[in-house]
């Protein structure tokens, strides 16, 4: 009987184990995925107008894939060095247009 208990003992331990080193991994990764996000906005922030951040705020509600898109052409060219100056609302606006041309919506109509 003893010998069983040592081995189940010895099982929870290695299990234990693996489950703190696993939690380890998974913290490390939210941390790491949080300095992205925060990185990410100080870049919008310094690049983006606040008009032009709040129009993409109001289209990430609605259609969060085009404004995802949007966030990572103007990063792309900040971290490249192309983008030298703040970017107005109406930019952002001809930028969302073309961007949505190549969308369709389906529209769904009832009879």
């Amino acid at each position: 009987m003893a010998e069983e208990d040592r081995e189940l003992e010895e099982i929870r331990r290695r299990k234990l184990a693996q489950l703190l080193a696993q939690q380890s991994v998974e913290e490390q990764e939210i941390e790491k995925e949080k300095e992205v996000q925060e990185e990410r906005l100080k870049i919008l922030r310094k690049y983006l107008s606040s008009e032009a951040r709040e129009r993409l705020n109001r289209v990430k509600l609605v259609k969060p894939e085009l404004a995802e898109a949007v966030e990572n052409q103007i990063i792309y060219l900040a971290q490249t060095g192309r983008l030298n100056r703040v970017i107005s609302d109406e930019e952002i606006k001809t930028l969302l247009a073309r961007l949505s041309e190549g969308q369709r919506d389906i529209k769904i109509e009832r009879r």
